[in-house]
């Protein structure tokens, strides 16, 4: 490993050995702190960092092992060209500047005919704020590329809260340590949320009632006191039958309705359509169920004592996932949660992260155009688009970095056909030979966390942090913004702004005109900084809504012509509406990977063993199908050949295919993703990954023995 080598035009990085503090990039809510031990310009540990109150020194398992990952044997350490089919995974190695210089000349050529031919697909594959939107943004904006849409995870739960909340806000996580009542809604809080899992143990410690909420028998619902194993897509009639019972019982805080929300006898009057024996129906849970859910919620009102919801994304993957975040959002206002400290709901904590992403994207590199808006769910289908006056140009080039869309992106099926395009030139920034790598005309090598700037925001608590690179880059990878600053140069551009280096972005982020709220002399000594966010935001009602109050009426939305209040929106394909396809299928991640991050370290994928679609014994017996046997999942967008687990996870009708494996890891090549749809949510535009029925059908009988 050379001894000094150059991350941005500014900075080097030598060689050393002790402590570096940093942040974990991944897409988790609980953005934890780091150190990385380094010895003699090795690291050889990533663990938490305990000064950090939210890390507590204690890391998941995934990252814990994070050293397994940066000297991967398998990982890409210096560019490469294809010289094989598409798809093939037939490369040879060439040098920085013929890539650049390449990749830079087709580029041009592609945009003298239209620019928007172009596209950049991204998403979390990191958090951080420099390496994912910085340099990056700057490029395409000057290029003149089409935008993304980037909504692959989080736009409708996100939109819902801005709705109804002003914005993605809400209480402290710390404070769910003192809740008497915490509802863990649609989250799988020991494989995804950590930290937050912690303070939900010390509440359960000090008397709290724990009640889960979720399709399927998670960890985190076996822990709890109770588990509801609702139908996907139904929890927003969950949530107004919770208000029907709040509503009869009088559960109501009455002034704070009248003080701080919009709406209400609107939402009154929809929310008594909603009995629990209707609640039941759609659900598909015993309506006593229901009263007993409501009466926990509002005794908590009655006694004085704080309740709370911590909602995740995965409720809000289905057709109604928007509504169904606006209705569990209303519920704290009917009942005064907000007052306390420990009561209300958190969903996300981003919108109180303030990043200048003007300053960091520079937007005015457009100057005036206003390229056209792509999707990234429907990249299957766009990618087979030709070119029309209603689409516009075809898509002539793709350059992904920070996500593996051939793997992570809905009906996949058409993802990998407009991938293997040979006329598409597809450039892909990764650490190694993915899925979506597989298909590239040029990969060039990225550095991991350990060996770059950068700074996060968080969704799941209210810090900043910085990360310091701990290592020299191995081998020949760079960071992404290095990347695209040698695409800008080789493109002829001399704008100031491309030549700024990393620690610069890094300040640029939390820069405002108006003075810094983010002291970036803090983040070098501490590696991270609090918000200053009220301890209970909204006990006085003040929500960033345009009215200041919570909006259980939508004007923005009325406006636009949709529902201004929430409702149950049926998933697009409902649980019972197909004969030929009886079975709802639900692809949570395994809890060893996040999203498809991970798959390769070796560690976790012999935790994690092989992909396996859970069944409930009901389901299994009807269809002849024990542990072991190999089924083929389908339905009209393709078929999915996986071993089946007969599980009391699942509940009877709902089948779940753990995600998100690599395709080439599959039994066929394939993976969940070629089930999903590239449909989209009632708001938001986001992703049904959890809206899909299927059939399942035996291939082959299992062993004697469970697979292993």
């Amino acid at each position: 490993m050379p001894s000094s080598i150059r991350i941005s035009p500014n900075v080097s990085f030598e060689k050393a050995s002790g402590k570096v503090r940093g942040a974990c990039p991944h897409d988790c809510p609980d953005t934890c702190a780091l150190l990385t031990t380094v010895e003699n310009g090795v690291a050889v540990k990533v663990q938490g960092n305990p000064a950090h109150p939210q890390t507590g020194g204690v890391l998941c398992t995934k990252v814990s092992r994070y050293t397994e990952r940066s000297y991967h044997p398998d990982r890409i350490l210096q560019p490469l060209k294809r010289v094989g089919p598409k798809g093939s995974g037939k490369f040879e190695t060439v040098n920085w500047d013929a890539a650049l210089g390449e990749i830079a000349g087709r580029l041009q050529a592609i945009a003298q005919r239209n620019p928007e031919a172009i596209v950049p697909y991204s998403y979390a594959g990191t958090m951080g704020l420099v390496q994912s939107e910085s340099m990056a943004a700057r490029f395409f904006n000057k290029l003149g590329a089409s935008l993304l849409e980037r909504t692959i995870c989080s736009a409708a739960g996100g939109e819902g809260l801005v709705q109804t909340l002003g914005g993605k806000v809400g209480m402290k996580v710390e404070f769910f340590a003192e809740a008497k009542l915490i509802l863990i809604w649609g989250s799988n809080s020991i494989a995804s949320n950590l930290h937050f899992w912690r303070y939900v143990q010390e509440a359960k410690r000090q008397g709290a009632k724990i009640i889960c909420i979720d399709p399927r028998r998670t960890e985190t619902a076996e822990k709890c006191h109770e588990h509801i194993a609702l139908r996907p897509g139904t929890d927003a009639a969950l949530a107004l039958g919770l208000m029907h019972e709040l509503i009869v019982n009088d559960w109501l805080d009455h002034a704070y309705i009248e003080s701080h929300t919009i709406g209400w006898p609107l939402l009154r009057e929809r929310a008594l359509l909603w009995n629990p024996e209707r609640v039941a129906e759609v659900c598909g849970i015993p309506a006593e169920q229901v009263r007993s859910l409501a009466r926990d919620y509002g005794q908590c009102f009655a006694k004085g004592e704080p309740a709370a919801i911590r909602l995740n994304y995965g409720m809000q993957r289905v057709h109604g996932g928007g509504n169904a975040t606006r209705a569990v959002a209303c519920l704290p206002a009917l009942t005064g949660a907000w007052r306390h400290r420990a009561g209300g709901m958190l969903l996300s904590s981003s919108g109180t992260v303030p990043v200048n992403r003007a300053a960091l994207q520079r937007p005015d590199l457009l100057a005036g155009r206003q390229p056209r808006l792509l999707n990234m769910i429907s990249i299957g289908d766009d990618l087979l688009r030709e070119s029309s006056a209603a689409f516009g140009p075809k898509i002539e080039a793709l350059i992904v970095y920070n996500s593996n869309p051939v793997a992570v992106a809905p009906e996949s099926g058409k993802v990998v056909q407009g991938f293997a395009r040979e006329d598409l030139f597809t450039v892909v920034l990764e650490h190694f030979q993915t899925d979506t790598a597989d298909y590239a005309d040029f990969i060039l090598p990225a550095t991991t966390q350990l060996e770059h700037w950068d700074v996060h925001g968080a969704y799941g608590h209210t810090d900043v942090l910085l990360n310091q690179p701990a290592i020299a880059p191995v081998g020949q990878a760079r960071p992404n913004t290095e990347i695209f600053r040698g695409l800008a140069a080789r493109m002829g551009w001399t704008e100031p702004c491309f030549l700024e280096d990393d620690e610069t972005l890094c300040r640029t982020a939390f820069s405002h005109p108006d003075g810094d709220r983010v002291d970036f002399n803090e983040l070098l000594d501490k590696g991270f900084a609090t918000l200053p966010v009220p301890d209970a935001p909204f006990a006085e009602g003040r929500f960033p809504t345009p009215s200041g109050k919570c909006e259980f009426f939508s004007a923005r939305l009325a406006a636009q012509g949709l529902d201004g209040l929430p409702n149950h929106v049926p998933n697009h394909e409902a649980a019972g509406s197909s004969a030929s396809y009886p079975l709802a299928m639900i692809s949570p991640p395994a809890r060893n990977f996040l999203n498809s991050s991970f798959v390769n370290v070796k560690s976790l994928r012999d935790i994690e063993s092989e992909p396996v679609l859970e069944i409930h014994a009901d389901d299994a017996l009807a269809r002849g199908i024990s542990t072991g046997t190999v089924v083929k999942v389908f339905n009209q967008r393709g078929n999915y050949r996986v071993k089946a687990e007969v599980s009391a996870r699942a509940r009877p009708g709902v089948v779940h295919g753990l995600g998100i494996w690599w395709r080439k890891l599959g039994l066929d090549g394939t993976n969940v993703n070629q089930l999903t749809s590239q449909q989209l949510t009632d708001l938001g535009h986001g992703p049904v990954f959890y809206d899909c029925l299927v059939e399942v059908q035996a291939e082959v009988q299992a062993d004697t023995a469970p697979a292993s």
